[in-house]
């Protein structure tokens, strides 16, 4: 059994900031937890306004706290995001976040994430990247 709080997780070198200053996220659960999937505890900072588009992984998103609008830009449609709320990536769907207020969210990537990994130029996580040791 593995357990973990997400202030040990912090703590422990699993906060990753983008370098972009729009997010910071806490990889709760990593490739080499060996479960299939990561799962992170994401805070999108107040005003954050960027594009993703994960080629490489399929990404649910739960809102826990704040308020913001998801935007897929292959029909320019825009949703709502407030606690509560789940959207799920499972076209690969590259989109826009916006965050109106600072936004917790609790994320699920498939295939799992190394760690340490930042959006690259296209919005994506590569597949491969540098792991955070247990």
């Amino acid at each position: 059994m593995i357990v973990r709080t997400l202030a040990e997780a912090k703590a422990s070198g699993r906060r990753i900031v983008s370098p972009d200053n729009n997010w910071e996220s806490t990889r709760m659960l990593l490739k080499n937890d060996n479960m299939g999937f990561s799962f992170h505890i994401t805070t999108i900072y107040a005003g954050a306004d960027f594009r993703m588009h994960y080629q490489n992984h399929l990404e649910s998103v739960y809102c826990v706290s704040g308020e913001g609008e998801v935007e897929t830009l292959a029909d320019g449609k825009k949703y709502p995001i407030a606690p509560g709320t789940l959207y799920i990536l499972d076209q690969h769907d590259e989109h826009i976040l916006r965050a109106f207020s600072e936004m917790t969210m609790a994320c699920v990537f498939n295939p799992p994430l190394s760690g340490k990994e930042v959006h690259n130029a296209e919005g994506a996580y590569e597949l491969e990247a540098e792991a955070i040791e247990s």
